[in-house]
């Protein structure tokens, strides 16, 4: 039987840097901003989305977190060592 899948949990920028210092990453406000914002092409560097209800930036905590977990993981495949 599968473990439950946990309940999404939505962040903003603010606690989006606190995620990511809480595991190493230390970002300042001006890299969370451009990692949130769309480039030329419409694309983020991270998947934030406009929340409908108050338009402000939001992601899940368990993707952002996990985004780092699989850089982690391919970096340690495609390495000769």
């Amino acid at each position: 039987m599968k473990p439950p899948i946990p309940d999404p949990c939505y962040i903003g920028l603010d606690e989006a840097r606190q995620v990511l210092s809480d595991i190493g990453v230390e970002l300042n406000e001006r890299q969370m901003k451009r990692a949130a914002e769309k480039d030329a092409s419409g694309n983020r560097k991270l998947p934030f989305f406009i929340d409908p209800i108050d338009g402000k930036l939001r992601i899940e905590k368990g993707t952002l977190v996990r985004i780092y977990r699989e850089a982690q993981i391919d970096a340690e495949n495609t390495s000769k060592y």
